[in-house]
């Protein structure tokens, strides 16, 4: 790799790290970021009470809430560095209990696009050491530039 790529992929880890730090959302639910590459983001919570429905699962909403950010800093890995991204749209599929002592939400770009990115998201449940794949995403994002009040 040459000298300017590895400024380069510093750049997009630091610019994914740095916006993840910012969000209130992600501090609250107890998440952090475990992987960072061009078009691939991971991100981990521990389960917690408060994070709960009423049967002791991790709540579809904050499945849907990591997966969401997992797929848009996998989206902004690819986007140009003056580049903030939104999401404009997501589905989620529950595939079984969100039972377990950890989380994994994994973001992958499958279509990257100058104006909209296509990416897709699956949340493991980590019950006894084992994984177990408990929802799909499919993410429409934006790539947003120059837009007052809106920046990586």
């Amino acid at each position: 790799m040459s000298a300017a790529g590895s400024t380069e992929s510093r750049d997009f880890v630091d610019r994914v790290k740095q916006s993840f730090a910012r969000q209130g959302a992600m501090a609250t639910i107890g998440a952090e970021l475990t992987l960072v590459e061009p078009g691939a983001v991971d991100i981990c919570l521990d389960w917690a009470a408060g994070l709960t429905q009423q049967h002791g699962f991790l709540h579809a909403g904050m499945v849907s809430t990591a997966l969401d950010s997992a797929c848009g800093y996998a989206g902004l890995t690819l986007m140009p560095t003056d580049a903030a991204v939104l999401t404009i749209e997501f589905k989620i599929n529950l595939l079984a209990p969100a039972k377990g002592q950890r989380f994994r939400m994994e973001g992958r770009v499958i279509k990257p696009g100058r104006t909209i990115t296509v990416s897709e998201g699956k949340a493991f449940a980590i019950d006894q050491g084992k994984e177990k794949l408990v929802a799909t995403m499919s993410c429409t994002l934006m790539c947003v530039q120059q837009r007052e009040g809106i920046q990586h």
